[in-house]
């Protein structure tokens, strides 16, 4: 009976080893930053459709910070960002201009891309109120509107042309309350988000902070206010 040596075959498995499985590993870890590059990093950003319309933003006139009238038409060929607040917001309406100040510091120089910051207490917020808001929270681009205008002409620019809940609500502290949410306009005036991991857009970003996430709206917002640019 021939005895067989398990030897040569334990030493082929051996090198083997040594010499693919971190081949293996590599790829399938070069595969994971790859998709999660694409999935925080789109290439191209979709269109809200609603009614196989794609949404634009409607026609507004509103008045700035330096008693200037600004309309959408002053937007036009620039990429900007979009939020509702008010300057008397004690919850998060400072959290998400900390977060649009962070945009302002990479994009603030630039001619083609803006702030539209749009305050929902119009009788408090006159252009003098918001110059001040303005100066205190440190605002050095001569684009970055803060518009006040009739409340009626805001909440139907928030909740009808962007769909941003913004309202009156004496029960909440500061009397009003809204979605911490920006909206990203290209330089046709077409409202534009990257896609989720599903193909669907997100709409809109976050404009708070979530602990849980490991991507921030602020940071995504930022990477696609690029892609917008560069179109």
């Amino acid at each position: 009976m021939k005895k067989y040596s398990f030897i040569p075959i334990a030493f082929i498995i051996l090198v083997f080893g040594i010499i693919f499985i971190p081949k293996i590993v590599k790829r399938i870890t070069d595969s994971s930053v790859i998709e999660n590059t694409r999935l925080s990093a789109p290439l191209a950003l979709s269109f809200l459709e609603i009614d196989g319309q794609l949404r634009k933003v409607p026609d507004f006139v509103f008045t700035n910070q330096d008693n200037r009238v600004i309309t959408n038409e002053d937007y036009i060929g620039k990429v900007y960002v979009v939020e509702f607040f008010f300057s008397t917001c004690p919850t998060i309406c400072p959290i998400m201009n900390k977060n649009l100040r962070r945009v302002e510091n990479i994009y603030g120089n630039r001619q083609d891309f803006g702030i539209a910051s749009f305050t929902i207490d119009s009788k408090n917020d006159n252009p003098k109120q918001l110059k001040t808001y303005a100066e205190n929270l440190g605002v050095f681009s001569q684009n970055w509107h803060f518009l006040t205008s009739e409340p009626e002409s805001v909440f139907d620019l928030a909740n009808n042309g962007f769909n941003i809940f913004a309202g009156i609500n004496p029960k909440v502290a500061g009397g009003f309350e809204h979605q911490g949410y920006f909206a990203l306009v290209d330089k046709n005036g077409f409202i534009r988000s990257r896609m989720d991991k599903f193909g669907n857009p997100i709409v809109y970003y976050l404009g708070i902070d979530e602990p849980e996430l490991k991507v921030q709206g602020t940071d995504m917002i930022i990477e696609d206010i690029k892609i917008l640019l560069n179109e």
